[in-house]
């Protein structure tokens, strides 16, 4: 028998344990331990509300989930109840699935000013994570910058910007809700260092943008390259950057809230009296051999709120190889350690979708299977239940996840799937019953 622990229940834990189940079959019991008692990861906290079609994959993971090989431990925290050390002595092999749930720090002056937040922590409060829920991002207004020009500034712009009647059918929580029908914003400025053919941003992502109700989108057209350079982009960019055209040559409208595209623009510094009130642009240009650089043309925008999406980081755990440069665990194509892994983004850093996730997580177990061999004797699963058992700690199983589960669903407001416990206390309350 093969006993795995892997760190972390979101896609790359999950797709991680699908393979140990495809490789070893029968003989393998694989432990998914996470510190929220909730499993999924990212795809709970991290997958905007209103986008509940990516949130079905959780189906398939369900299934693993259900088999009596694979289990969820929750509400256990890997370097306060037990240590990646104690796991190596327990498992065959360990697999660090944490994802990179981290912010990238923004290092610019002001940027501890009240009001500046990072976009793990804003996605995290409107998402209902327990860790962020007592977040209350200042929405007064009137302005708002969004730092970055991927996926997750769209999300945070989009969620921003959308009616309340918008969110029919979405699972974002109602303290979220409630604020967000209270904002007094009225303009929503998202900076990008490069110009529209560096964007991050998908086509349908960017398409959700003209279709708000109460929001229209600007792009200057001078930011814009020659139609015909685009024919050196892929088909995806391509259509990215045909919504930008699109909203570039559109009609001024009468809605309330404008979304406007900066490119070629970076923050240098936030000011304010005791709290965001303004961010220091400098317009960029890129230079011959294509590096950012800046003209010294600065200038002000208003912001009472300020969300930064740059990117994502792993944070270290005691006793595991880190790369601090690249934010993630230091590890050769996965392998940190005699019989310690890496997967996912806490393996590559954050990039890739959802289902990049699952690649990787079968070619992890392939060097698990080549690295530990045959049955090594080691206790696994009912050893790690005695320690927590000695230590006064109880896990959260995933029939606990399915009872609060059904609290959730059960609790849910008009239009929406679920209306999530946003504090361990109500999930664990829910569990009980």
């Amino acid at each position: 028998m093969r006993h795995i622990a892997v760190i972390g229940s979101g896609p790359a834990g999950y797709y991680t344990a699908e393979a140990a189940q495809k490789q070893f079959g029968e003989d393998v019991r694989v432990d998914i331990i996470d510190r929220l008692p909730v499993p999924f990861g990212l795809i709970r906290t991290g997958v905007a509300p209103d986008h509940q079609s990516i949130k079905g994959v959780a189906r398939r993971y369900e299934k693993t989930a259900l088999t009596d090989n694979v289990r969820f431990v929750g509400n256990i925290s890997v370097g306060e109840h037990i240590s990646v050390d104690e796991l190596r002595e327990l498992y065959d092999a360990v697999v660090l699935a944490t994802g990179a749930p981290a912010d990238k720090p923004l290092d610019i002056p002001g940027a501890n000013l009240p009001g500046v937040i990072g976009s793990a922590a804003f996605v995290g409060w409107y998402n209902g994570h327990p860790d962020f829920a007592d977040l209350a991002p200042p929405l007064d207004g009137p302005g708002a910058v969004v730092i970055g020009n991927g996926n997750v500034a769209l999300d945070v712009a989009r969620v921003l910007a959308r009616a309340e009647t918008e969110f029919e059918g979405s699972d974002i929580v109602s303290h979220a809700l409630a604020s967000l029908a209270d904002a007094r914003i009225d303009s929503i400025t998202l900076l990008g260092r490069r110009g529209p053919h560096e964007i991050a941003m998908t086509a349908k992502e960017l398409g959700e943008l003209g279709s708000l109700t109460r929001a229209s989108v600007r792009v200057d057209p001078d930011d814009l390259p020659p139609v015909e350079r685009d024919a050196g982009l892929d088909q995806g960019q391509r259509k990215a950057v045909g919504h930008l055209r699109a909203f570039a040559g559109a009609e001024p409208t009468d809605k309330p809230l404008r979304i406007t595209f900066d490119f070629f623009a970076r923050p240098v510094a936030i000011e304010g009296d005791g709290r965001a009130e303004r961010v220091l642009v400098e317009r960029t240009r890129i230079s011959e051999d294509g590096k950012v650089e800046g003209t010294g043309d600065i200038y002000p925008l208003p912001a009472g709120l300020v969300i930064s999406c740059i990117g994502y980081r792993t944070p270290p755990l005691p006793g595991v190889p880190y790369d601090s440069r690249a934010g993630r665990f230091a590890n050769d194509e996965g392998r940190v350690a005699p019989g310690l892994y890496a997967v996912g983004w806490a393996r590559r850093g954050p990039s890739g979708t959802i289902g990049t996730n699952r690649p990787d997580g079968y070619a992890i177990v392939g060097k698990i299977a080549a690295d530990i061999g045959d049955d090594s004797g080691k206790p696994g699963r009912p050893a790690l239940d005695s320690l927590l058992s000695e230590r006064g700690v109880e896990p959260v199983t995933f029939r606990d996840w399915q009872k609060i589960d059904a609290a959730e669903i059960a609790n849910a407001r008009t239009g929406s799937p679920r209306e999530k416990f946003t504090s361990i206390e109500a999930l664990l309350g829910a569990r009980n019953g």
